[in-house]
Formats: structure tokens, C-alpha cells, sequence
């Protein structure tokens, strides 16, 4: 990834976390030897604009940069991120649309309360091919997880991202490191990790909470799927005593389809919620472990 590019993310992503808004964007490059090059990125309109087409909007772009010589093919798009928080409902289905239509492209997630500490905080992921496949089939349900053998922690495949440079901007950084006064390290034990582990908690719970309902709502789904068998087993068993009766009289037996029709199956929940929740926890727990573990060797 280049420089400029990852500099433009940062900027986009703290103005927009200044406003509490989800900052968005389009990445440009090319692939070189199975490597793919992000060189050049700009930002997606604000979903409040009524006015702005947002297609509309990045053809112009890539077809104006395309004027001045520079990479305008799209490869991928970014996101900002608060406090870890980047796996969702939106941002699945945004990358299943993007890869299925780009077959290269990534989504960068950058977070931003992260890297305002002092950890820059910028990693690249792409939908496995497990979930692109269940995500094409529409099939949420406990059985197609099992049988694809999808969790949380397989939704996903992390990419690594190397930030280069061009060799005139690392000869400017040296230029500004020399001009830079040094540093006179007086904020060098300054833990400031209160406020993070705070919004990390606040989040651990709040999706704890929801996972607590996701699995609320199953059990009931199984206590009503339990109660329909032992109704539908009892029935069969009664008509196969009355069948057996008939059967003694000579008169005709009723099929047993006719006792199955009135027990329809009952429609399983979707279990997509409460996979990205368990793994929002999990990204939490990490976090939280991370920051421990840091305030402790501090």
C-alpha cells in the first residue's frame, strides 16, 4: 500500500470520527505478480446527500484521474472503525457485492481510537471462500454453517498490508525528522488506557447482551420445534391404534400423510447475527487482553 494512500485513509477517517460518521471509501491500484498495489484512493459521499448519485460520482472520479495518468482501477474500498468494532451485518454483505463483481478487491479497516493511542491500526481482509459460498446460497441456518464449516473466525482472512514509499518521500522524511525537536519523553509513562478499556467494556457488554437474546430466541425455536415432534409423534401413534382397528374390520386405513400435513415445519432462525456478534466479542476480549497486558509491562 502505498504512502499517500494509507495518509488519505488516516485523514478521511479522523475528520469523519470528529462527527461520529462512518467514514468510507474507494481504493485504487493494480495487481503486479499476484500482488495487489493499493496506489491512490478517494471518499465515498455522505449517505445523507440526496443529491449526490454515489456511482455517478466514482466513475467521474476514476474517469477524471484516468485523464492524468493515474491508477483508476478499482480494487477495493475502506472503512473506519471505532474501538475494534468493524465486523457486521453491512460490512459482510458490502464485501460479498465488492468480490463478487472485483475478485481482487479488499476492504481496509481503519480504527481510529486505536491509532489516535500511538498503534496505527490498518488491516486488509477478504471474504473466505466458505462464506462467499453461503452467502450465495442464502443459507443462514445452524445445518449449512456445519456443513461449510463457518464460524466467526473463518468469515474472514486477514491480508498483510506492507506500506511503501517512493524514494523522494523517504528522503523528505528524513528532512523532517532532522527539523522535528526531540521528543523529552515526558509522557513516556502516561498509561492512557482508561478510556479505551471503557468503550471496549461498554461494547463487550452490549454485544453480550445481544448474543444473550440471539441464543434467547433459538431455545424457543427448539422448545416449539420439541413440542410440535412429541404433538406429531403422539398423533401418528394414535392413528396407527385406529388403523390397526380399521385394519381387523376390513375398512380402509387413513395414510399417514394426512396427520403429517397438519404439523408444518417450523422456519429455522438465521444464525449469521449471532456468529458476527460472537465475533465482535471476541475481537473485544483481544482488545482488552492487548491493553492489560500493556498497562502492565508499563
Amino acid at each position: 500500500c502505498d504512502g499517500l494512500a494509507v495518509m488519505k485513509m488516516v485523514k478521511h477517517c479522523h475528520e469523519e470520527s470528529s462527527n461520529m460518521d462512518l467514514a468510507q471509501g474507494a481504493l485504487l491500484g493494480l495487481v503486479v505478480d499476484k500482488c495487489l498495489e493499493i496506489t491512490n484512493c478517494f471518499p465515498f459521499p455522505k449517505s445523507g446527500d440526496e443529491i449526490m448519485d454515489e456511482e455517478m460520482y466514482q466513475l467521474t472520479v476514476m474517469r477524471r484521474l484516468r485523464r492524468v495518468n493515474v491508477d483508476h482501477l478499482h480494487v477495493g474500498w475502506y472503512q473506519s472503525s471505532d474501538v475494534g468494532n468493524s465486523l457486521s451485518m453491512a460490512l459482510l454483505e458490502s464485501q460479498y457485492h465488492y468480490q463478487t463483481s472485483i475478485e481482487e478487491s479488499v476492504v481496509v479497516v481503519y480504527d481510529t481510537q486505536k491509532s489516535s493511542r500511538g498503534f496505527l491500526c490498518l488491516k486488509a481482509y477478504r471474504l473466505t471462500p466458505q462464506a462467499i459460498q453461503m452467502y450465495k446460497d442464502g443459507d443462514f441456518t445452524p445445518e449449512a454453517f456445519r456443513t461449510l464449516k463457518v464460524g466467526y473466525e473463518s468469515l474472514f482472512a486477514e491480508i498483510p498490508i506492507v506500506i511503501k514509499n517512493s524514494p523522494l518521500t523517504n528522503i523528505m522524511m528524513s528532512e523532517l525528522n532532522e527539523l522535528l525537536p526531540e521528543d523529552k519523553g515526558h509522557n513516556f509513562l502516561d498509561l492512557g488506557t482508561a478510556s479505551v478499556l471503557e468503550n471496549h467494556m461498554r461494547s463487550l457488554i452490549e454485544r453480550v447482551d445481544e448474543l444473550y437474546q440471539e441464543a434467547v430466541r433459538y431455545n424457543k425455536y427448539q422448545q416449539v420445534v420439541f413440542k410440535q415432534d412429541t404433538e406429531k409423534h403422539r398423533a401418528l401413534a394414535k392413528l396407527a391404534a385406529e388403523n390397526a382397528v380399521r385394519t381387523s374390520k376390513g375398512e380402509p386405513t387413513v395414510p399417514e400423510e394426512e396427520v403429517i400435513k397438519q404439523f408444518r415445519p417450523m422456519p429455522v432462525p438465521a444464525r449469521l447475527t449471532a456468529t458476527i456478534t460472537s465475533g465482535q466479542i471476541n475481537t473485544h476480549a483481544q482488545h482488552i487482553a492487548q491493553f492489560c497486558s500493556q498497562s502492565l509491562a508499563k
